[in-house]
């Protein structure tokens, strides 16, 4: 059912600035997404979420209860650990916005791409690719955060013997 898929594939949305926190070099999503936890707990907001898999989707409207779960995979997507340090390559483009890309390719997360407001403080997008691959499994995310607006996870995996599934999870805010 709806909830199970949910439980499988979590995700979610957020509406601060930028989160710098000392000695951290790149982009704290964990500290972000704990602040969007903490706002979206308060406000409470209903969502319209699709959930689907392998073609079959459902589409409820909820208020979510658990945040922190919501947006799990968004902040368990951090790369600020001291043995990655050297493990990405921060880039600057024109409009403000900066990606990080990963130069191992063993590592979960691939890329994040930060895009912000005009006013060059709230965030406008968050973007974030993880992948992870092993002899037995396959498995690529895509992760979309717009503050307020909507928030996406895209999931395929290939599990050796068991075969290919494609997930994805949508909720879109109730203005």
């Amino acid at each position: 059912g709806f909830s199970g898929l949910a439980a499988l594939v979590s995700c979610s949305d957020g509406a601060a600035g930028h989160v710098a926190t000392q000695g951290a070099p790149f982009f704290q999503l964990d500290s972000f997404f704990r602040k969007e936890t903490d706002r979206l707990t308060a406000l409470a907001p209903t969502v319209t979420k699709t959930v689907a898999r392998n073609g079959e989707q459902e589409t409820k409207r909820v208020v979510i209860s658990d945040w922190k779960s919501e947006l799990a995979l968004f902040a368990e997507s951090d790369i600020n650990k001291p043995a990655w340090r050297a493990s990405y390559q921060a880039d600057s483009a024109t409009d403000g916005s900066i990606v990080y890309t990963s130069t191992d390719p063993t590592l979960r997360t691939q890329e994040i791409r930060i895009e912000k407001h005009a006013d060059g403080k709230k965030i406008k997008h968050i973007a974030i690719t993880n992948r992870n691959r092993n002899m037995l499994y396959q498995s690529e995310e895509q992760l979309d955060y717009f503050p307020d607006s909507l928030y996406e996870i895209t999931k395929f995996q290939s599990v050796r013997f068991l075969g290919d599934s494609r997930y994805r999870i949508q909720a879109a805010f109730a203005n």
